[in-house]
């Protein structure tokens, strides 16, 4: 049995992202699948390297496992932690943004390049993307040099989100763009304008595919009852 509520889970203890996550989701309340986005208070305040990501596995798997109104699932993080495991615990649809962005992306145009907060970050992101086997098709990964805390921050943020949207057009031959984390998505109509190039803000890009499997009841587990 299924609820009826997307669940949108922050694996980072930032109220703030969490916020930031629920204002990005607003514009998709309209189909009419309840949306709550939750912030696991166990986890590190920003998710900047693989150790932080592996470490918030087992807290997000038991937050998932509580929401008895749970009609699927969305990782808010750029690296999808735990999102397997997930696919295992549950048939409800489960979303990573990461792999969710980089699917729009390849939608959209035909190299993607992805906007990092750390240069640590990069690694990992490559790793996903060579599973995914999507690296044919990857443009380049340009960090930002920014904490997750300081993508709050417009002053520090917005100058280098455009010039790293820029030199990934540029240099690298990017005609689509990924926010590399969840704490970027008030950047984004600014980020499209000022680089001419479409932009995937990847909790957008989760969520809504989400809504599209909870509505036609569609699992990585096959058919299952969805009450």
């Amino acid at each position: 049995m299924s609820g009826d509520t997307l669940i949108v889970i922050n694996p980072n203890s930032s109220q703030t992202v969490t916020d930031g996550i629920k204002l990005a989701l607003d514009p998709l309340r309209r189909f009419g699948t309840p949306i709550r986005c939750l912030t696991l208070k166990e986890g590190p305040h920003g998710i900047e390297n693989q150790r932080q990501a592996d470490l918030t596995i087992g807290p997000m798997l038991r937050l998932a496992a509580r929401q008895k109104d749970a009609a699927g699932y969305v990782i808010a993080c750029f690296g999808d932690p735990g999102l397997h495991a997930l696919r295992d615990q549950t048939a409800l649809p489960a979303l990573g943004i990461q792999e969710a962005g980089v699917m729009t992306a390849l939608t959209l145009g035909q190299r993607f390049g992805v906007i990092a907060i750390l240069p640590q970050s990069i690694p990992r992101h490559l790793r996903a993307f060579g599973s995914m086997g999507v690296l044919d098709r990857f443009a380049g990964d340009r960090a930002l040099g920014l904490s997750v805390t300081d993508l709050a921050d417009q002053n520090k943020s917005l100058d280098a989100l455009i010039a790293a949207g820029k030199r990934l057009r540029d240099e690298d031959s990017a005609d689509v763009l990924i926010m590399g984390c969840a704490g970027m998505a008030q950047y984004r109509t600014t980020l499209e304008h000022e680089t001419g190039l479409p932009v995937v803000e990847p909790c957008q890009a989760a969520a809504t595919m989400a809504l599209g499997q909870i509505a036609l009841n569609l699992s990585h587990k096959g058919t299952y009852d969805a009450g």
